[in-house]
């Protein structure tokens, strides 16, 4: 079957980048499809970038992609993207590195592809949730989802997720130059376009959970993107 990619970008994961490959590969393996994982990581000071190698050494479908600084999230996504399309991937699946995302959720939504363009990990679809969060933090999420769909218009009830499964056919549509967000409003950005085009944008309820180890690294600046983004999006579209 055709092959899936599996993108993950990594800053300061040292603590989670060996697990987690370790969990997930036998994930991607499960789907029956060919299957690669390409850590692009943006020199992590921690070492990280170096340990990701050695498993590059250890296990033939792993790829890393060594970027020179910090650029936001946005951008190691898009450099991802490419490398996978150019290297013939069908499927491209993004996700956390820091075990926010369950790798055994993988098949799911690889499965579902076969009958979607894009598919969606939702928090906020029937049989979705989070855990280890406090109620202000859910109330954040799930209000700048609710924001984010209704001043964008769309059906699509966790627009800020970061757990996907695209066809190639929708990131070769979108138009990868054009997307403009470097934080969490990419995710935004990127399912709107999505939807814009037609494609057809299934969500599979998820439970996120929140890092164990590790800094997150959300911030106020990465937040306020999102919010100031989102009326600009639906402006630059309309035109």
């Amino acid at each position: 079957m055709p092959g899936a990619w599996l993108v993950l970008p990594t800053y300061n994961e040292v603590e989670n980048i060996d697990p987690f490959v370790r969990a997930v590969l036998p994930q991607l393996a499960s789907s029956g499809r060919e299957y690669h994982l390409l850590v692009v990581d943006d020199n992590s000071p921690d070492g990280t970038g170096s340990l990701a190698d050695r498993l590059a050494e250890e296990f033939e479908q792993v790829e890393v992609l060594h970027r020179p600084a910090k650029h936001g999230l946005g951008r190691a996504y898009l450099a991802g993207f490419r490398r996978a399309l150019d290297s013939g991937a069908e499927l491209v699946l993004e996700m956390d590195a820091d075990f926010s995302h369950n790798p055994e959720d993988v098949p799911r939504l690889i499965a579902a592809a076969a009958d979607a363009d894009l598919v969606l990990g939702s928090r906020y679809v029937r049989g979705g949730g989070v855990s280890d969060w406090g109620l202000l933090r859910r109330m954040v999420s799930r209000g700048g989802c609710w924001y984010a769909q209704h001043i964008l218009g769309v059906p699509v009830r966790d627009l800020t997720g970061g757990f996907k499964c695209f066809n190639r056919r929708v990131l070769e549509t979108i138009h990868l130059d054009d997307v403009h967000a470097y934080g969490y409003g990419f995710q935004i950005e990127l399912t709107y376009y999505a939807v814009k085009a037609g494609f057809t944008v299934v969500e599979v309820p998820i439970t996120f959970r929140e890092r164990q180890v590790g800094t997150s690294k959300m911030s106020p600046r990465i937040a306020l993107e999102a919010v100031w983004k989102v009326p600009a999006l639906r402006l630059r579209k309309d035109r």
